[in-house]
Order: C-alpha cells, then structure tokens, then sequence
C-alpha cells in the first residue's frame, strides 16, 4: 500500500541541503535543490553506504566516498563507480510539510 507520510517542515530544509530521515521502514535522503525537494534512497548503489553528507550539485547527488553522481530527479546513475540505478520517491509539499509517498507494509 502507498501513502503520504509527513517527513520535514519546509523551513527546516534550506536549498542546497540534504538531510537522512526514516519513514516507516524505508531510510530516505530528502535534498532541497535550489528549491525543489527531492527524495531517494540514502544509499549508494556502488558500495551499499549512505549518500548522506554527499554534495549537491544542481538535481545531482554526489557520494561522499567515490564520486558516484545520480540523478535526483530519477535515481539514474551519472557516472562510475556506480552502475545500478537508486530508487526515488514522489514529493509533495503541503502547507509547509514535505511530504513523502512510500510503500507501507500491510498487516
């Protein structure tokens, strides 16, 4: 099942930031690019670490550890060492929550 989890105040965010959050069972990185949130997977596909404290780079994630880029937009990877893609998340702002659709586990 899908839904809206409340992740951020807007205002908590400034553009150019990122920041890791957990919303349900699902580890995300929110990053504020030039004031557009975007949501992704906290981990690099090359070597299974955090992307937490990588730079952003316009609608770009850098890893902190090789340089792999992915597209935050997308989750395409942009260059080595990375090859396989990370998964991205829709976003929604509503009053001034980030907002974050991700799939929950039914009981």
């Amino acid at each position: 099942m899908t839904t809206w989890m409340d992740a951020i105040a807007v205002n908590e965010l400034p553009a150019g930031e990122s920041t890791a959050v957990e919303l349900g069972n699902t580890e995300l990185l929110l990053v504020n690019a030039d004031g557009h949130f975007y949501a992704v997977e906290n981990v690099c596909s090359h070597d299974g670490e955090a992307l937490a404290g990588g730079e952003i780079d316009g609608e770009e994630i850098i890893c902190p550890r090789h340089g792999a880029r992915f597209c935050l937009k997308t989750g395409q990877v942009l260059c080595a060492p990375a090859y396989e893609d990370i998964k991205t998340y829709p976003v929604r702002i509503t009053g001034n929550r980030v907002q974050v659709s991700v799939e929950c586990d039914r009981d």
